[in-house]
């Protein structure tokens, strides 16, 4: 299973509620708020045979208020 990290931009005043939702869900392992162009930086392993892009499309890019993101795949940790 590989971690993916994925950066989000909200819609302004919402980070914590999309923050909220997004762990109502359990599927982040991390969940941090930046600064900068992102609002949002998860860390999520999806399951092994999923199809990863479809897999963020219907468990995190559908939660209301996200305006856009960035999905960073891994291959291995040092």
């Amino acid at each position: 299973m590989s971690c993916i990290f994925i950066q989000l931009r909200c819609k302004p005043g919402t980070t914590y509620k999309v923050a909220d939702t997004l762990y109502e869900r359990e599927i982040i392992s991390q969940l941090f708020s930046t600064s900068g162009e992102w609002d949002l930086l998860a860390q999520v392993y999806p399951p092994t045979d999923a199809d990863v892009g479809k897999w963020v499309n219907d468990n995190i890019l559908n939660v209301e208020n996200i305006e856009r993101s960035l999905t960073t795949m891994t291959f291995k940790a040092f």
